[in-house]
């Protein structure tokens, strides 16, 4: 274990599709290119901007094509989408695609509720993928959801993951996202994961992606980075939820772990203040308010 806690760590913003992809509210086309242009201001490096799955499947990120051919490309921010099949690819690259987020799960109910597949059947269109997305130059991730805990099957083991994780690794991706899908998981949840992981891969191949269902996902965070972790994936105000995972509520809110790290000296390379901005954005073309702490707190200075 590495106690010791880093100098600095790096966010992808995963709001406007992570966050987006379970709303009911449709978000206009216009309002969610206006919304990317605004944290491609922020200092985020990476954007994961929309989702290519069929629009049938995810309806509120059903314009992912015109939203890519519209933002403004900011030259230090990667711009990275969700990646089912090859077809979604294909589209993907046509909209200028920096990056592919390809995905499964460790708990195989889960993998054939999402995907429609079991997990053996995922690989060979995952491997496709992987192999094209490469071939075009793109970096891709990839995310392994329900690494703790399963509302289908329950708890699943360290090692179940470990395997899906070399998988993935074996057919080229350049990092794996650990997805608390249901956001149940608690620290020593994470230092037992993380345990095992980390006996076969380096802490910067590893990125923690935390929702915050019983409010843990910050506690672990902290665990996260005791154990050598830099990269987290978080969602603007706290948008976000699965539709294939009942009772799962957002990820953790970027406004919130940036007080966090930036309040402990650990730099983001974020401008909190226009982050603030894009979460008041997003806030009122929603018309609700988000869970984000911070965001609460600054939306009652206004007031």
């Amino acid at each position: 274990m590495i106690s010791q806690l880093p100098d600095s760590i790096q966010i992808k913003e995963v709001g406007p599709r992570d966050g987006l992809q379970n709303e009911k509210e449709f978000v206009r086309t216009e309002d969610k290119v206006r919304w990317i242009n605004m944290l491609s201001k922020t200092g985020v490096k990476e954007i994961e901007y929309s989702s290519f799955v069929h629009p049938k499947w995810v309806p509120a990120l059903s314009d992912a094509r015109e939203v890519g051919r519209r933002i403004e490309r900011h030259p230090d921010v990667r711009y990275s989408a969700l990646i089912p099949n090859m077809k979604g690819l294909e589209f993907a690259l046509e909209a200028g695609i920096d990056g592919a987020s390809v995905f499964m799960s460790a708990s195989e109910t889960h993998n054939k509720k999402n995907i429609n597949k079991t997990i053996d059947e995922t690989y060979p269109v995952l491997r496709e993928v992987i192999a094209e997305a490469k071939s075009a130059g793109k970096h891709v991730t990839g995310y392994i959801s329900t690494v703790f805990d399963c509302p289908y099957e329950g708890a699943i083991s360290p090692e179940k993951v470990l395997d899906v994780c070399e998988t993935l690794y074996e057919f080229g991706v350049d990092d794996v996202s650990l997805g608390d899908t249901i956001g149940t998981a608690v620290p020593l949840q994470v230092e037992t994961l993380l345990q095992t992981i980390l006996r076969t891969f380096p802490p910067h191949k590893i990125i923690m992606h935390y929702h915050d269902t019983r409010g843990m996902a910050i506690a672990n965070i902290m665990k996260s980075m005791e154990y050598g972790i830099t990269r987290f994936d978080s969602s603007v105000g706290g948008l976000g939820g699965c539709p294939y995972a009942p009772g799962a509520a957002g990820n953790i809110a970027t406004n919130d772990v940036l007080y966090l790290m930036h309040q402990m000296g650990i730099q983001t390379g974020i401008d909190e203040q226009k982050l603030q901005e894009a979460s008041f954005f997003i806030q009122k073309k929603l018309g609700k308010e988000l869970p984000s702490k911070n965001l609460a707190y600054a939306t009652a200075q206004l007031s």
